[in-house]
């Protein structure tokens, strides 16, 4: 029998260490609540995948509308420069002078120059149309090789050429032509016009020489009944100046020309004259339309809330549910980090499950929209990356307090409910 010596220690046993939990143990356990409890995971999880759907289908439409109107934009040309009337010193209406087309054609840099004139003409579809149901469409005089500078071409039909313009024939914009209810050019197809000078104000049919594509840089040519400048001038007591002149510039001197056109249309009074991009206006337009984003934006974030609030609630009521298996769990081992651990995950995985929905769906409808409009599809990093982030810390919100509580369960309190 081995004596001890009086007064020794004995040897102390090294402090067990805390078990560490794997991540794919973690994983597992994430799952557990979820897949037991599947139609409630399912409700709760729908709310974040519309708010997502909602923020990713917003960004991705904006984004591939603006890439369809760049790509329309761009083919078109951004070069387009129009010169119209303005207002003179005294406040009147100004008039364009009947040398403004020459006299911009000299512009270095203006490779082509079309004009347009107003008359004082209305179009209708048959002499039985009441007088004011004009349809806000107007006749003007157009010059022989307006379509290719305005950025338009023909539909259908032909377009005035050095003999039609002296005849009464005409060409119809496209939203003219639909106005009128003409959608197809039939030999003998007419339109009648009344106004100062048609057949002595009595009016007068004008036969219908084709139809122009629609036209998104020069709208008003759109609306517009054609005809020839010296038909107008002739039958329709026209002056002769123009209204608006549309050209083209090289795209080393659209600028140049842009700041030049003022001078060059009128030396007399540049004030007088309005100089415009029509491509600027429709990337303002674009701008303009992207503002209602935010209100989308904000719908999709109530609706973010609304998920988060779904979460919250499930986690809470599975940590009262589940006071038997936290209590059992902990007897096993599992320390307060484990068990906070575990639920704070759980609620991160529901969330990310609802957050990868909604970006699958928004951008099934963000391809299908843009599909069916003829755009690319765009779904900016910002859109999916974002609904990811928004998710995680919506779940960690969420599931951060019923974890808390979880974890402050003791086993004795937790076991005593079974």
């Amino acid at each position: 029998m081995t004596a001890t010596i009086s007064g020794a220690r004995a040897p102390s046993r090294p402090a067990p260490t805390a078990a560490r939990l794997r991540f794919t143990d973690l994983a597992r356990l994430a799952v557990v609540g979820l897949r037991t409890r599947k139609l409630r995971a399912a409700l709760s999880a729908l709310g974040i995948a519309i708010g997502v759907a909602a923020i990713v289908a917003v960004l991705g439409l904006s984004s591939s509308s603006a890439a369809g109107l760049n790509a329309e934009i761009a083919a078109l040309g951004t070069n387009l420069l129009t010169v119209q009337p303005g207002q003179s010193i005294t406040g009147q209406n100004a008039e364009l002078p009947l040398a403004a087309p020459a006299m911009i054609a000299r512009l270095a840099g203006v490779y082509q120059v079309q004009s347009t004139g107003s008359t004082n003409a209305n179009v209708y579809r048959s002499p039985l149309i009441p007088a004011v149901n004009t349809n806000a469409l107007t006749v003007d005089a157009a010059t022989l090789g307006l379509p290719a500078t305005a950025g338009t071409s023909l539909a259908q039909g032909e377009y005035l050429n050095a003999a039609t313009a002296r005849e009464p024939v005409c060409v119809l914009g496209a939203a003219a032509a639909q106005l009128l209810g003409i959608d197809k050019v039939f030999p003998g197809e007419r339109v009648w016009i009344t106004g100062t000078g048609a057949n002595g104000n009595g009016g007068m049919w004008l036969y219908v020489a084709g139809i122009l594509s629609p036209d998104i840089l020069s709208p008003d040519v759109d609306s517009s009944v054609l005809v020839g400048f010296p038909f107008a001038e002739t039958n329709l007591s026209f002056d002769g100046h123009p209204t608006t002149i549309y050209l083209k510039a090289a795209y080393g001197h659209v600028n140049t020309v842009y700041s030049q056109l003022g001078n060059q249309t009128d030396p007399e009074d540049p004030s007088s004259v309005d100089v415009s991009q029509p491509s600027n206006a429709l990337v303002a337009q674009a701008d303009a339309k992207s503002a209602f984003n935010t209100l989308f934006l904000g719908l999709g974030a109530v609706a973010l809330l609304v998920g988060a609030i779904g979460v919250a609630n499930i986690m809470v009521i599975s940590v009262l549910e589940r006071r038997s298996e936290i209590g059992l769990r902990r007897a096993l081992g599992a320390t307060r980090g484990h068990i906070r651990t575990q639920f704070l995950a759980e609620a991160i995985t529901l969330a990310l499950l609802g957050g990868a929905a909604g970006i699958i769906t928004g951008a099934a409808a963000t391809a299908i929209y843009a599909h069916a409009k003829g755009w690319a599809t765009v779904i900016p990093t910002d859109a999916w990356t974002g609904g990811l982030a928004a998710t995680i810390l919506i779940g960690a919100l969420a599931g951060l307090l019923p974890a808390i509580r979880a974890a402050r369960l003791s086993p004795t309190q937790a076991l005593w409910s079974i």
